[in-house]
C-alpha cells in the first residue's frame, strides 16, 4: 500500500495539485497505537509545495486519497500525519497473497548482486568456542538473509593455518607428546580425542612449558639481581616476585607467573625454535611441511563434525598458507611503487598518519608475513576468483574494526576500487554468567561442550513436561537437538550484533519468553491445529474482522523486516520480529475460537490464517539457521 500511495501521488500530483510531488517526499511511520489508523503519511516534507500547514495538507491529501483508492476507507489528521485506516476487503486481499505466495517476503526477482560473506574462519591450532559460535551463526544467518534479498551469496572462511601459534602446537606435539611401545606418539585416533581438540590440547601444553621455561630464566636473572634488565622492568619484576610468593590463592599465582614469564619469554629455547619453525615452514622444509599437513589434516576432521552439528556449510575455502604468498608479492610490488616503505632491519610499513591512522607493520624484517598481509592477499585472491563481487563482508568481533579500517586502506591505496564495498560486520563478545560451563582448560568455553550441554539440558526439560509420548527414538533424538542447538542459536542472533552479550544456557532452552522453543512450540501449535482441520472445504469465502486484521497487517510487514535485515546485517531484526508475532498469535489464539467456530467461512478464514503465521515463523527461522518442528 505504501508503494501504491507513492505511485499514485508522483504520477498524479502534478494533474491534481498543480506541482509535482517527488518520491523522497512521501514518507512513512508507523502508526501510533493510541491513534486510529493502519498506515501513517508524515506531511512535514510537503508543506512548502503545498504552501499550507502540515494539518491542511494532510486534509487534502487524505480527502484525495480516499477517493482515488477505493481500500481506504477513512482518514484521520493529527499535526503533521496523516492516519490512513485500510478496509477489511484489502487485508483479505492481502491474507489471500500471503497464502498463495510460496516464500512470502523473499524477493522473487534476482538482484543480479553477488555477496560473499566470511565467518567462522578458525585457527588450527584449537577448537571452536563460544566467541565462534556467535560469529559462525551470525555470519551464516546474514547469507540466508541476503539470498532471501533476491542476491547470489558466496559462503566462505578463512582457515588460518600458517603462524607462529601453529608452530607451537607443532612443536610441542613433537617434544611433550607420550610414544607407546611401537615408539609411535599418541594421535587423535590412538587416544580417541577429536581432531581439533587434540592439536588444542598441544597448544596449551606449549603455554604450560613455556611458561615453566620462562619462570626458570626469571628465576635466574633475580639470582643476579635482575642485572640484564633496565631500571623499571627491574622494579616491576621484583614487585611480581613479592606478590606471588606472598600469594595463597592458586588462580592469582599462577597469573603472576604468567605476567613474570611474559618478560623472559623471547629467552627460551621453545620461543626461539618455535619462530625457527615458522622460518622453515615459509621456506617449505619438507619435515615441517609434512608434520604441518598432517596436524593440521587432525583439526579439519574435527572441525567438520562440528560444523555438521550446527548444519552449517561454505561454499568456497581459502588458506592463509597460500594467500599469504599473494599478500607478500602485493606488498613487495607496493614498496617498489612507493606506497609501502622499508626500514632499517629490512621490515616493510605503510605510513597511514595522514589519513588520521598510525604507521602498519606488513613485513617484518625477517621476510615473514603478518596477519594484515595474509588479509590483503585474501581480499585480492577473492576478487581475482569472482571479479562480479558486489561486495565482501567480513564477520568478524569488534576488537578487530581497527585492523578492518586499515585494511580496507591499504587496498584503496593499493588501487583498488571494489575496496569500497568492503564491509565489516562487527560483533560484540559473549559473556557467561559466573559459575556457568567451565570448560575442560577452564578458560574459554569450548563449542562442541556448550552445544552438547544445551541439548543434554533440553532432553532433561523436553523429559520433564512429558510432552515426547508416542514419539520413535529417532524423533525424540531429532526434537530435542532441534530444541537444543535451535535454543543457542537463536540466543546468539536476537541481540543486535554490535552489541556485547552474556549468555545464559539455562534460559535458551526455555518454553517461555523470547526463546527458539517459545516460538519452535507456537509452530507445533499450529501444525497440530491444521492436521485437526485437514478435512475442512478449500472453498470459502475470506471473513476478516478485527482481531484478523491486526494478524494480517503484522504478516504484511514481513517483507519490509527482511529487506531491513539485509540493509543493516542483522538477524537480530528478523528474530524479534517472530517473536512479537508468535506473542501476537497466541493472544489472538486465546481470544477466538478456530476448530469449534460455527461460521465455516470464518472458521476457514482462521485456519488459513493460522497456516499463515506458520508458514511466516518456519520461514523467518530458517533465515536463522533454526528449524522447527511439527509436534512438540
Amino acid at each position: 500500500m505504501e508503494k501504491l500511495i507513492q505511485e499514485v501521488l508522483v504520477s498524479k500530483s502534478m494533474e491534481v495539485f498543480g506541482f509535482q510531488i517527488t518520491p523522497n517526499m512521501v514518507q512513512f511511520q508507523k502508526t501510533r497505537k493510541d491513534v486510529e489508523g493502519d498506515l501513517t503519511l508524515v506531511t512535514f516534507p510537503m508543506t512548502k509545495l503545498f504552501k499550507s500547514s502540515p494539518e491542511q495538507v494532510g486534509e487534502k491529501i487524505g480527502e484525495w486519497l480516499k477517493s482515488e483508492i477505493t481500500f481506504i476507507e477513512q482518514y484521520e489528521v493529527i499535526k503533521g500525519f496523516l492516519n490512513l485506516s485500510l478496509s477489511f476487503a484489502y487485508w483479505s486481499n492481502q491474507l489471500q497473497e500471503i497464502t498463495q505466495e510460496e516464500n512470502f517476503g523473499w524477493v522473487n526477482e534476482p538482484s543480479n548482486k553477488t555477496f560473499m560473506v566470511e565467518f567462522s574462519s578458525p585457527n588450527t591450532n584449537k577448537p571452536l568456542h563460544l566467541g565462534h559460535l556467535r560469529n559462525i551463526f551470525l555470519g551464516n544467518s546474514v547469507s540466508e538473509i541476503l539470498k532471501a534479498n533476491g542476491h547470489h551469496v558466496i559462503k566462505t572462511q578463512i582457515i588460518n593455518d600458517r603462524g607462529i601459534h601453529i608452530c607451537k602446537s607443532m612443536i610441542a606435539w613433537e617434544r611433550f607428546a607420550p610414544i607407546d611401545n611401537s615408539g609411535k606418539r599418541e594421535t587423535p585416533q590412538s587416544s580417541g580425542l577429536k581432531g581439533d581438540h587434540f592439536v588444542g590440547k598441544y597448544y596449551i601444553e606449549y603455554d604450560k612449558q613455556l611458561t615453566k621455561e620462562a619462570l626458570e630464566i626469571a628465576e635466574s636473572w633475580r639470582k643476579e639481581g635482575f642485572s640484564q634488565c633496565d631500571d623499571e622492568s627491574k622494579e616491576t619484576l621484583t614487585k611480581l616476585f613479592e606478590v606471588m610468593e606472598s600469594s595463597a590463592d592458586d588462580k592469582k599465582k599462577a597469573s603472576l607467573q604468567r605476567k613474570i614469564a611474559g618478560f623472559t619469554k623471547n629467552e627460551t629455547t621453545l620461543q626461539r625454535d618455535a619462530q625457527e619453525m615458522l622460518v622453515r615452514w615459509e621456506a617449505k622444509d619438507p619435515q615441517v611441511y609434512l608434520l604441518w599437513s598432517t596436524m593440521n589434516g587432525w583439526v579439519y576432521k574435527g572441525f567438520e563434525r562440528t560444523y555438521n552439528r550446527m548444519k552449517v556449510s561454505f561454499d568456497k575455502l581459502y588458506f592463509e598458507s597460500d594467500t599469504y604468498l599473494i599478500g607478500k608479492d602485493i606488498v613487495l610490488d607496493g614498496l617498489k611503487k612507493g606506497v609501502f616503505y622499508q626500514k632499517d632491519d629490512g621490515s616493510v610499513w605503510v605510513d597511514l598518519t595522514s589519513d588520521g591512522l598510525d604507521e602498519k607493520l606488513l613485513l617484518r624484517g625477517d621476510g615473514t608475513a603478518v596477519y594484515m598481509t595474509q588479509d590483503i592477499g585474501t581480499a585480492i585472491d577473492r576478487y581475482k576468483d569472482f571479479p562480479d563481487l558486489s561486495g565482501v563482508v567480513y564477520t568478524v568481533g569488534n576488537e578487530q574494526d581497527y585492523h578492518f579500517k586499515v585494511l580496507f586502506l591499504i587496498l584503496k591505496k593499493l588501487g583498488y576500487s571494489w575496496a569500497e564495498n568492503c564491509f565489516h560486520l562487527s560483533y560484540g563478545m559473549v559473556d557467561l554468567p559466573d559459575g556457568k560451563m567451565k570448560s575442560r582448560e577452564g578458560k574459554v568455553v569450548d563449542a562442541d561442550d556448550l552445544m552438547e550441554e544445551v541439548v543434554q539440558m533440553a532432553t532433561a526439560s523436553t523429559k520433564e513436561r512429558g510432552q515426547i509420548e508416542g514419539m520413535s527414538e529417532e524423533e525424540k533424538r531429532n526434537l530435542i537437538e532441534m530444541i537444543g542447538i535451535g535454543g543457542l542459536k537463536y540466543y546468539l542472533l536476537k541481540v543486535d550484533p554490535q552489541k556485547r552479550m552474556k549468555f545464559n544456557p539455562d534460559e535458551s532452552i526455555e518454553l517461555t519468553g523470547n526463546t527458539a522453543p517459545f516460538i519452535q512450540y507456537a509452530h507445533a501449535r499450529i501444525q497440530s491445529l491444521l492436521n485437526k482441520a485437514a478435512n475442512e472445504s478449500p472453498s470459502f469465502t475470506f471473513v476478516i474482522g478485527k482481531e484478523e486484521k491486526e494478524l494480517i497487517k503484522q504478516l504484511t510487514t514481513y517483507p519490509k523486516i527482511i529487506q531491513e535485515a539485509g540493509e543493516e546485517k542483522s538477524p537480530a531484526l528478523i528474530a524479534n520480529y517472530t517473536y512479537e508475532l508468535v506473542k501476537s498469535f497466541n493472544s489472538y489464539y486465546q481470544s477466538v475460537s478456530v476448530l469449534n467456530e460455527p461460521n465455516s467461512d470464518l472458521k476457514n478464514t482462521r485456519l488459513t490464517l493460522c497456516g499463515s503465521v506458520g508458514k511466516v515463523i518456519a520461514s523467518s527461522m530458517s533465515l536463522l539457521g533454526i528449524e522447527v518442528p511439527n509436534r512438540m
